[in-house]
């Protein structure tokens, strides 16, 4: 096999599709690895440079292919789009991947360390968290409505608002009994 200059890799949650060229853009690697297989494959490659598409995933085998002695682009999946040039599979996606490392005016996302991750999970999470108590904040809001009983918007009237359902005899049993409390 030739030299290998670059390596497009699609990954995917269990099969990866590699896609290596020669400094001359020569197609060398057309090859699917399972995941299980993915680091004793690039364990033996000489230190090259491996494109990844910005995703799930691609901060985490940047940092393992980079501990292996390989330069890891992570390319932005609007970027790469544009260079796909047949039918959307997996394949096609690594031969796309590949070609967009060396076109100029693309940019690379920076890779993420494990502590950098860890703090963008903490605040997707809570953000999410604040999301879901909005939407159930507001869902009882809308109920309480069609039963005649409204609130101000904000959390703080919830609970002054789930009291007042509770304590109002004349709504059914299953409408008092169902919201949460605290």
């Amino acid at each position: 096999m030739s030299e290998i200059s670059r390596i497009g890799m699609d990954t995917s949650k269990s099969v990866f599709q590699l896609h290596g060229v020669t400094a001359a853009g020569e197609a060398v690697l057309r090859r699917q690895l399972r995941r299980s297989a993915l680091v004793a494959f690039f364990a033996k490659l000489p230190a090259t440079v491996i494109g990844i598409e910005a995703g799930s995933g691609a901060h985490h085998w940047s940092r393992v292919l980079t501990g292996l002695g390989h330069t890891v682009q992570i390319l932005p999946p609007q970027l790469v789009r544009p260079f796909v040039r047949r039918g959307k599979n997996d394949a096609a996606d690594a031969a796309a991947i590949c070609e967009a490392m060396v076109r100029p005016k693309i940019h690379h996302v920076p890779a993420k360390s494990v502590d950098q991750q860890a703090g963008q999970m903490l605040i997707s999470m809570r953000d999410r968290l604040v999301r879901e108590r909005t939407r159930l904040t507001n869902t009882i809001r809308g109920h309480a409505a069609e039963f005649g009983h409204v609130a101000a918007k904000g959390i703080a009237h919830v609970p002054l608002l789930l009291n007042r359902i509770a304590a109002d005899a004349t709504l059914p049993s299953l409408v008092r009994e169902l919201p949460p409390r605290e």
